[in-house]
């Protein structure tokens, strides 16, 4: 869950308003009419913000105005919060859990305390739905900017097997492709 996304349904005002103040909000923001509402295709890192409850567990609706616009984005930053810890508890990765929030990864009566790292490609990987090249890797989990020789993805993927294999005696859990690296 890196970039998050507040959705403004149907509400201009508002929409012009934080628009100004995009360089420091701790989120980035889109405008969407009723017609180009998808409720039911909202990603892990959307909020919904309306006037008009929409039934869905992703909005947040805006009805006690005026709103002191400091408290209006706290209220945002702390909605966007809470969605990312319950989004990172327990899940379910193949016969493993992994609970993002302690960095731990379970299977059966054992764990394994994850690094940041290993946790953000983990996480990265069981997210894409196809191999994940070593260029993308360092772009969305390291956050390298052009593409450099390093074997710095290689060596902590090589590093986050030895340690399944060592606890679980998994050697399969993270695959090595053609196209590049996917978990099953």
């Amino acid at each position: 869950m890196d970039k998050q996304y507040l959705i403004i349904h149907n509400y201009q005002t508002l929409y012009d308003i934080l628009y100004e103040l995009k360089n420091i909000l701790g989120f980035e923001i889109k405008f969407v009419k009723n017609n180009e509402l998808q409720i039911n295709k909202l990603n892990s890192n959307e909020l919904i913000i309306s006037k008009k409850n929409l039934k869905n567990e992703n909005q947040i609706i805006l009805n006690e105005l005026p709103i002191e616009l400091n408290k209006l984005i706290d209220f945002l930053n702390i909605n966007f919060l809470k969605k990312k810890i319950k989004y990172q508890k327990d899940i379910k990765i193949g016969s493993y859990l992994v609970n993002f929030n302690t960095r731990k990864m379970f299977k059966n009566s054992k764990y394994l305390t994850l690094t940041e790292k290993e946790s953000k490609i983990i996480a990265f990987l069981k997210n894409s739905d196809s191999p994940v090249p070593v260029t993308k890797l360092q772009k969305h989990v390291w956050g390298y900017k052009s593409q450099l020789e390093t074997h710095t993805v290689e060596t902590h993927i090589y590093r986050l097997r030895k340690k399944i294999e060592n606890v679980f005696k998994d050697v399969s859990f993270i695959k090595s492709l053609k196209e590049g690296y996917r978990i099953f």
